[in-house]
């Protein structure tokens, strides 16, 4: 495999094409934003936690039946992947009002949802990620009718995977963010990251936080928790 140019640089991930016409390399930063890029900040190791992070739980969802683009680890902060291209949707599951669920509904935080509730964000950083129904998302040819169910389906049992791998890491997952891309041959696969910066994490016994809402709400600890989140999941799934 060979690194060839920058095909795109995100917030916190740098994507390059290779020399493979059906595969792209992730790379991993060290950088840290909050408010659709409003806050900066970053940490040393970050790229390297969060890519191990990422990589432990997309082999964990491979193994669970879900469709991912990872392939296999390269080095520290890179990571060889599918390619495929991205659907311009986030798609948020949320298990617990927290952050801007809660106070869109007023909610207390922390109050427990009677099911999971999923919802779609337009993903364009010009407009704010505005939320956007099932409706909205086809009139748009974001993607059809059935490839929203397979998104929803995915994102679901995503979400059961994930709860359960955080528990066994003495972990509540209250909310995460995922994305999906189309391989050129039709297929939906999940892509981009799983790691605290799109999972907001909660310690079972004290519900202190463990995830980037520690940068956001300037908790401090940041990187102590992502490496503990880490630490976690190894032990209790092996190394990346």
């Amino acid at each position: 495999m060979k690194k060839l140019e920058l095909l795109y640089s995100g917030k916190a991930k740098s994507v390059y094409k290779t020399d493979n016409i059906d595969q792209y390399l992730l790379e991993f930063r060290d950088d840290l934003t909050a408010g659709n890029g409003a806050k900066k900040g970053s940490f040393q190791q970050k790229g390297v936690i969060n890519n191990k992070i990422s990589n432990l739980i997309f082999k964990e969802l491979e193994r669970s039946g879900v469709k991912t683009h990872f392939i296999q680890k390269i080095s520290d902060t890179e990571v060889l992947v599918r390619k495929a291209k991205l659907i311009d949707l986030e798609v948020v599951i949320r298990n617990v009002a927290a952050g801007s669920f809660a106070k869109r509904y007023g909610l207390e935080e922390g109050s427990i949802l009677p099911l999971p509730i999923l919802e779609f964000f337009y993903k364009n950083d010009n407009l704010d990620d505005p939320f956007i129904n099932d409706d909205g998302i086809i009139a748009l040819n974001i993607a059809t009718k059935e490839e929203l169910e397979i998104i929803r389906t995915a994102a679901h049992k995503t979400n059961e995977i994930l709860k359960k791998m955080f528990d066994l890491a003495g972990l509540n997952l209250i909310d995460f963010k995922i994305e999906f891309g189309k391989t050129d041959s039709g297929e939906i696969i999940l892509i981009d990251e799983i790691s605290p910066d799109c999972c907001r994490l909660w310690e079972k016994d004290t519900n202190e936080k463990m995830d980037k809402d520690r940068f956001r709400r300037d908790l401090g600890g940041v990187a102590l928790a992502y490496l503990a989140v880490l630490d976690r999941l190894s032990a209790q799934f092996g190394k990346e």
